[in-house]
């Protein structure tokens, strides 16, 4: 290769990433509708595909018709729970800090649960440090929540300007998603069974995500929330999709939200909260996750339990509640990424026992 030659490619290089950076800083905001849709795009192209058969190659009419199905079972749905959510949320919020208020003005208020725990006399000379503890505890959850309602407001409306933008990128990507795709493809210098990988990666844990994570935090978050309403718990929506969420952490689960309450009716005296609590959430939505998630996921994971917990957890931090997909599926490629490297490069790596 000759210098000139060198010189010119190495300026297109520089011409190239600098203008990609500039673009997508340019669009930020959008990237998340487009890989939104995207994922929704790759689950309901099959769909996609036959209502096109039975419309006799109409792509178009398609498209509009997976896109209007979309709206009516998912976005509907989801906006009315959100609202009903926020809603009790502010409830949950107002009672609480009542709550708070009596803590520090009257401790022994709360001294009068602890007489009713076994071994009260053991746990005596540590009573103030409780009750300060756990003062400071509800406090901040009453800020945390009063806190995070304070901007649904604004979050409601991004959520709702970015969810019209995902679906117009929707039409797009399932008219032309295949053109996109093989364009994009082109341009990664990778070999094609690399490239396939990638996306066979993708789609598998993006469909096991869908499956199992939520299809399983709906059921967990919807059995656990009537039994909070059995239990006559105020804002039986609100726990139960804060159960939902929590319901990806393994080994606790919805125990984190369920079990303090169990804790609470039982100071309280409620031994039939504490029965409903134990049966409902306990028994049924406790074994519910090893029950269906072997059916559901089955291997299309291909991860390991702790890849798809940090995948999940680190993506909740990074993105909010559509981490919860977007995580594992970036934990999948992180690990197919490190496979396709140890494959190229294998003639200088050094060998270890398992290779």
């Amino acid at each position: 290769m000759t210098t000139q030659e060198t010189a010119r490619k190495t300026i297109l290089l520089s011409l190239v990433f600098l203008i990609s950076a500039l673009f997508l800083t340019m669009i930020h905001q959008f990237l998340m509708s487009m890989f939104m849709a995207s994922l929704f795009s790759a689950i309901s192209k099959p769909a996609h595909n036959w209502l096109t058969k039975r419309l006799r190659g109409r792509e178009n009419l398609a498209s509009v018709m997976v896109i209007a199905a979309i709206v009516l079972l998912i976005l509907v749905p989801l906006s009315m729970l959100v609202g009903v959510v926020v809603t009790q949320a502010i409830t949950v919020g107002q009672s609480v800090t009542p709550w708070v208020q009596s803590f520090i003005s009257e401790p022994s208020t709360f001294t009068q649960y602890l007489e009713k725990i076994p071994f009260y006399e053991e746990i005596l000379p540590y009573r103030d440090v409780i009750i300060k503890k756990a003062g400071e505890l509800v406090g901040t959850i009453s800020t945390f929540l009063i806190n995070s309602l304070s901007s649904a407001t604004k979050m409601t409306m991004n959520a709702l300007f970015g969810s019209i933008i995902m679906l117009y990128i929707m039409f797009y990507f399932l008219t032309m998603g295949n053109q996109l795709l093989d364009r994009i493809l082109y341009f990664l210098p990778l070999r094609n069974e690399d490239e396939q990988l990638l996306l066979r990666r993708f789609t598998s844990v993006t469909r096991a995500t869908i499956k199992g994570t939520l299809i399983i935090g709906i059921i967990q978050g919807s059995i656990c929330g009537l039994a909070f309403a059995f239990a006559g718990i105020n804002g039986p929506v609100f726990w139960g999709s804060i159960m939902a969420v929590t319901s990806i952490i393994p080994a606790f689960g919805t125990a984190l939200v369920w079990g303090p309450a169990i804790i609470i009716l039982l100071l309280l005296g409620d031994l039939t909260g504490v029965i409903i609590l134990a049966v409902l959430c306990g028994a049924v939505a406790g074994n519910i996750d090893n029950l269906l998630r072997p059916r559901l996921v089955g291997k299309d994971t291909e991860m390991h339990d702790l890849f798809v917990l940090f995948g999940t957890l680190g993506g909740i931090a990074m993105f909010g509640l559509l981490g919860i997909i977007i995580g594992p599926i970036i934990a999948a490629l992180f690990i197919t990424i490190w496979e396709i490297y140890g494959t190229v490069f294998s003639d200088y790596l050094p060998k270890t026992g398992n290779r």
